[in-house]
C-alpha cells in the first residue's frame, strides 16, 4: 500500500515539474490505472476473509470417562472430565471454529464399559452419553467397539447423536455402507469433510457372530475413492481422515494391513489432516507431502489439536495458508465439575458394582512374573481353562503389563485386573507339532537369542517406552502365550523356531507331535489374533473354523469370577511346568531384565 501511494504522488507531481502536456496526459492515465488498482486491491483484501479452525481428536479412550481409576480405587490422571475443560475453553474463544472428533475404541477397557454394555442395559450406554454431552461432531468404530457384539454396538450407535462413521464397513451381500462413510461439517463457510475408517482385521480376530452381515474393506482403495468423491462431488474445502488404524506396524498380509495410516497419508493425495489411533503410540508428524497426522495415544490423557488458517483465493476457493498440530496433555487441566455432576448417577452405579466382594486371595499374584517363567498369575487362568473345557493343553498370555492383585479380599474391580478383555473360552483341535510351532512363535516374539551370558534374555526395544501396549518389549505382550498341560523348556541360546523342547505331558504321559490334542485358548487367539495359530502353527486362516470344538457363551472373566466365588478363598500356585535354560545364563539375565522393565 505505501508503494502504491508513492507512485501516485510521483506521477501527479511529474507534470508540474516538466510542464509538458503529453506527459501530463500520460500521468493522468497512469493515475487512473493506479487508483483502479488501489481500489481493487482494497476490495480484494476486504473480501479475502481469514478463518481459523481448531480440529480436536480423541482416540482409544477405553472407558476413561471419569477422573476415577475404578480398578485401583484412586483418582485418575487423564479422563474426559479434563478433556471437557479443554474443549469448553477452546469453544468459548472460538464459538464457530471448533470441530471435535473421536477415533474409536470407546466401548471397552474399563469396568464402566462392561457394566453399561452387558449389565445395566436399560439406560443409554454411558459411552454414547459422554459423546453426546461433549457434542462431538463425528465418531468412528474401533475394533474394541465391534468386539462387544451387535447388541451392544448397534444400541450404542443408535444412541450417539453425531454421525458414527465407517467408510470401509459394508453390509453384505450388496456391500453398501453399514453406516455413514463421511460427514460434512461446516464452520464459518468452510466445508470440512471427515472420512472415517476402521482396521479391516476384524474378521481375523473376532468370531463371525460378532460382526455378522458385515464386510471390512481394505483401507487404501477406500480412501482413494472417498477423497476423490468429496473433492469433486461434494466440493469439500478440507478433508480429514479419522482412522482407527495405527501408523505402520502390526499385522500385514496379502489381504489387509492392520495399520495403514502412514501408507494412506503418503499415497492418497487430498488429505489435509489425519487423526488416527489403535496403536496407542503418540505421534505428531507432517508427511513429506504435507499431511498433518496426529495420534493422541490412549486413555484420554492427550487430545490431538490441529490448527488451520484459511483464506480465499482469487476464485473464491478456500485455501489452507497455515497448518500446525500439537498433542495437548490434559493432565494439567482442571476437572469439569459440571461434567462430573451430570454423570454422578453413572459413577455411583459403577462404584457399587466394582465394590462387590468376590472372595479372598491368600497371596499376591503379579503379571510381571509371567514373562520370566511359570507364574501364579497366568497359571490361575490356565487351570480354570483346563477345568472348564477338559482340554489337554491350555494357552494364555498376560493381558496386563504390570498388575498386582492381593493378598486379601478380592472385589469385582480385581477381576478386571486379572482378565482385561471380554474374550470367550474356546477349545480347538491341534496336533502336537502345531502346538510346538505355536509356542515357538510366541517365545520368538518375547525372548532374545542369547549369544553370551551378558545378553538380554527378553527381546527389548527401548524406543517402545512411548508405546503403552509394549512398555519396553519389542512386541505386544498380549501375544506372549505360555502353555499348561505340558512340561517344556525354552532354550534361550537356540535360534528362532528352535527354542522349545517339550519334555512330556504334565500328567506324565508322552507328548507326541503327530497326535491330536484338545487345546483351550481365548477367542481372540482362536480367530487368528497375533497370528500364532496361522503364521506360527501353520494352520490356514480359512480352516480355523473347522478346528473349533466348543466356545463358551459368556466371557472368561465371568467364569473366573464364579470360580473364586465358589472357592471362597484361593491360593494361586505356579504349575512349574516350564522354564528358561540354560539356567546358568537365564537366571542372572532374568534378574537384570526384571530390574530394567519393572525397576525391581
Amino acid at each position: 500500500m505505501p508503494n502504491i501511494l508513492f507512485n501516485v504522488f510521483f506521477f501527479v507531481s511529474l507534470p508540474k515539474i516538466t510542464g509538458n502536456m503529453t506527459k501530463r496526459l500520460f500521468s493522468l492515465g497512469l493515475l487512473l490505472i493506479m487508483c483502479t488498482t488501489l481500489s481493487q486491491s482494497v476490495m480484494a483484501q476486504d473480501d479475502s476473509k481469514i478463518v481459523t479452525l481448531h480440529l480436536l481428536g480423541t482416540t482409544d479412550v477405553h472407558g476413561a470417562f471419569f477422573p476415577i481409576d475404578f480398578l485401583n480405587n484412586k483418582p485418575a490422571e487423564g479422563s474426559m472430565a479434563r478433556i471437557s475443560t479443554y474443549v469448553n475453553k477452546l469453544r468459548s474463544l472460538n464459538p464457530d471454529g471448533v470441530i471435535l472428533l473421536d477415533n474409536g475404541d470407546i466401548l471397552q477397557g474399563q469396568p464402566t464399559n462392561y457394566y453399561y454394555n452387558f449389565i445395566k442395559t436399560d439406560v443409554p450406554n454411558v459411552a454414547a452419553e459422554v459423546v453426546n454431552y461433549l457434542h462431538y461432531d463425528a465418531q468412528v468404530f474401533g475394533n474394541h467397539d465391534i468386539e462387544p457384539g451387535h447388541l451392544v454396538y448397534d444400541k450404542w450407535a443408535s444412541e450417539v447423536k453425531c454421525p458414527v462413521l465407517g467408510a470401509n464397513i459394508l453390509l453384505l451381500p450388496e456391500r453398501k455402507c453399514f453406516t455413514k462413510p463421511y460427514a460434512i461439517i461446516e464452520r464459518q463457510g468452510v466445508k470440512v469433510a471427515v472420512i472415517g475408517m476402521l482396521t479391516p482385521a476384524i474378521p481375523f480376530w473376532l468370531n463371525e457372530s460378532i460382526w455378522s452381515g458385515l464386510y471390512f474393506e481394505e483401507m487404501l482403495e477406500t480412501a482413494k475413492y472417498w477423497v476423490n468423491y468429496l473433492r469433486e462431488g461434494r466440493k469439500a474445502d478440507v478433508i480429514v481422515g479419522l482412522f482407527h488404524s495405527g501408523w505402520d506396524d502390526g499385522i500385514s498380509t496379502p489381504t489387509y494391513d492392520e495399520n495403514a495410516t502412514e501408507k494412506i497419508a503418503e499415497q492418497v493425495p487430498g488429505f489435509d489432516v489425519i487423526f488416527y489411533g489403535h496403536d496407542h503410540i503418540a505421534r505428531n508428524e507432517t508427511t513429506d507431502n504435507g499431511v498433518l497426522c496426529l495420534n493422541p495415544a490412549n486413555n484420554a490423557v492427550k487430545v490431538g489439536h490441529a490448527i488451520l488458517k484459511l483464506s480465499t483465493d482469487s476464485n473464491g476457493q478456500w485455501v489452507i495458508r497455515e497448518k500446525r498440530g500439537e498433542l495437548v496433555d490434559v493432565r494439567g487441566e482442571a476437572i469439569d465439575q459440571s461434567y462430573v455432576d451430570h454423570f454422578k448417577p453413572y459413577t455411583d452405579s459403577v462404584t457399587t458394582y466394582i465394590n462387590d466382594y468376590i472372595g479372598n486371595l491368600t497371596s499376591a499374584i503379579r503379571s510381571s512374573d509371567c514373562y520370566f517363567g511359570s507364574a501364579p498369575f497366568t497359571d490361575l487362568i490356565h487351570q480354570l481353562q483346563l477345568r472348564l473345557t477338559g482340554a489337554d493343553i491350555s494357552f494364555t498370555a498376560p493381558l496386563q503389563f504390570n498388575m498386582v492383585i492381593g493378598p486379601g479380599k478380592i472385589y469385582m474391580r480385581d477381576m478386571f485386573k486379572l482378565y482385561r478383555f471380554e474374550n470367550r473360552l474356546c477349545t480347538v483341535y491341534m496336533t502336537g507339532e502345531e502346538i510346538r510351532k505355536h509356542l515357538e512363535m510366541s517365545y520368538d516374539l518375547w525372548v532374545n537369542t542369547m549369544t553370551e551370558p551378558d545378553d538380554h534374555i527378553m527381546l527389548l526395544n527401548d524406543d517402545s517406552r512411548n508405546d503403552n501396549q509394549r512398555s519396553g518389549f519389542k512386541n505386544y505382550t498380549f501375544n506372549f502365550d505360555s502353555a499348561a498341560g505340558i512340561d517344556y523348556e525354552v532354550d534361550v541360546t537356540k535360534p528362532n523356531g528352535k527354542k522349545i523342547h517339550i519334555i512330556k505331558m504334565s500328567n506324565g504321559k508322552p507328548f507326541d507331535e503327530k497326535k491330536w490334542y484338545k487345546v483351550a485358548m481365548n477367542s481372540y487367539r482362536y480367530h487368528g489374533g497375533g497370528e500364532l495359530l496361522t503364521a506360527g502353527a501353520g494352520i490356514p486362516s480359512d480352516s480355523l473354523h473347522r478346528r473349533l470344538i466348543d466356545m463358551s457363551s459368556l466371557d472368561l472373566r465371568h467364569y473366573l469370577t464364579e470360580e473364586i466365588r465358589r472357592e471362597g478363598s484361593i491360593t494361586p500356585k505356579s504349575n512349574n511346568n516350564w522354564r528358561f535354560v540354560p539356567v546358568s545364563w537365564a537366571a542372572p539375565a532374568i534378574k537384570r531384565d526384571r530390574k530394567k522393565l519393572f525397576g525391581k
